[in-house]
């Protein structure tokens, strides 16, 4: 058997599971924090497959084991958590639960990890050392990394000499995409909360009025990245969500805002977070507000920096497999994820990050004749085209992964186009 397979060369049953564990997690997702079924569902699918699994890592994380023999360790990460989306995709798969669907792909990701775990399980003569199956909980709130490393990832299972990850993106399935430095930004996510006084609203002299206060508050933050940050340096500052009272008539309390700040360095996200601070105590004060606002900080995650080198020899492992013209460039984007605590939690952990195409050939080319745009992540239309997406996200993990346990093994096929 050969140590590296093209997508088409995947065996039959290894695509099929790797399939049908598809489809029952699309039907079947599971909310940030919530993802027992999810878990028991993937934790199964590794025990089948010669792993030692571990359940609650973390919260609802997951952890398989296969060892064969001494040499380094690669760790293959996925996600397990899905999206509060309303699915309107068509699909007969689609989401059995209201409201919630996997519309950023981590249902694939599970699909491709496990079906690399089975190939590299199936073929144990082609390698040496220790591949660490991590299944995470709770990525969409950038909480599950951390949870998990704070529950001891790394003491209990082992550091990891390279952690591998990938994810759907709307480009052509069948295409992978490798970035050269930052692949995606760092992350700062704040609820804000606005005291005032509530009251009558025939008698809004009487009040401290917080709605008025915070939709001020949200027109101001607008100038933090268009009067205050250099128009060469890319930071995204959104307001995601605003709620004050529940009738027209009463002038609530309060008022509570979300929002995120997104930059591509560390200085960065911490002076427009320092900005988001200033601005909203300045219009507290400008409004009389009797009680200082309070700041919560839900999430954080820094700029996605895969490792260089290993990403340059990952990416000519995938020029390889599937042929340069299938492999293309990814812009640094403003979407962020948790995955770079992997490597910032522990010294010499190096890591590869890749982007997936999920675009099947019709929606494609519908685009880019002037059609309707390609659904993107976290669309309620999102739907991966998973024939030809899931079979190139299993060869490519499986390249990947193969290239650190024994990259003697890989061997060239040659260029081939799309």
């Amino acid at each position: 058997m050969r140590a590296v397979t093209e997508a088409s060369d995947i065996p039959r049953e290894v695509l099929r599971s790797a399939i049908e564990l598809y489809l029952d997690l699309h039907a079947h997702p599971e909310l940030s924090g919530a993802e027992s079924r999810t878990a028991a569902r993937f934790a199964a699918l590794l025990q089948q497959h010669g792993c030692t699994v571990t359940r609650d890592v973390g919260g609802h994380g997951v952890v398989g084991v296969l060892r064969n023999g001494r040499g380094p360790t690669v760790m293959l990460r996925t996600e397990l958590d899905a999206l509060p989306v309303a699915e309107r995709t068509g699909l007969p798969y689609e989401s059995t639960v209201p409201g919630v669907m996997h519309a950023c792909g981590h249902d694939l990701h599970m699909a491709a990890v496990a079906g690399a775990l089975m190939q590299l399980s199936r073929d144990r003569d082609a390698w040496n050392g220790t591949v660490l199956v991590v299944g995470q909980p709770a990525e969409e709130t950038l909480d599950g990394a951390r949870a998990m490393l704070a529950d001891g990832l790394y003491e209990r299972f082992g550091t990891p000499d390279v952690v591998l990850a990938q994810h759907t993106a709307p480009l052509p399935a069948g295409s992978i995409a490798h970035g050269r430095g930052p692949l995606m930004a760092g992350s700062t996510a704040l609820d804000v909360v606005i005291h005032g006084r509530g009251g009558h609203a025939g008698t809004p002299h009487l009040t401290i009025d917080p709605v008025t206060t915070a939709a001020a508050t949200v027109l101001r933050l607008q100038t933090v990245v268009s009067r205050e940050t250099s128009p060469a340096e890319q930071v995204v500052l959104s307001v995601g969500s605003l709620h004050a009272g529940r009738r027209g008539n009463v002038i609530p309390d309060d008022a509570e805002l979300s929002l995120c700040v997104r930059a591509f360095s560390a200085a960065a996200l911490d002076r427009v977070t320092a900005a988001v601070e200033r601005i909203v105590r300045a219009e507290c004060a400008a409004s009389g507000c009797l009680k200082d606002p309070e700041f919560i900080v839900t999430g954080r995650s820094p700029v996605l920096m895969p490792d260089g080198v290993l990403t340059g020899a990952v990416r000519r492992v995938h020029e390889e497999l599937f042929g340069p013209l299938r492999v293309a460039d990814w812009p640094a984007s403003t979407a962020t994820e948790d995955f770079p605590w992997f490597a910032a939690e522990s010294d010499g952990v190096r890591t590869a990050y890749w982007m997936l195409g999920v675009a099947g050939a019709q929606q494609w080319r519908a685009a880019r004749n002037g059609g309707p745009p390609v659904e993107s992540n976290h669309s309620p239309g999102f739907a991966p085209d998973v024939r030809t997406a899931l079979p190139t996200g299993i060869a490519a993990m499986t390249a990947a992964a193969l290239h650190v346990l024994n990259p003697s093994r890989i061997e060239p096929r040659g260029e081939r186009t799309c």
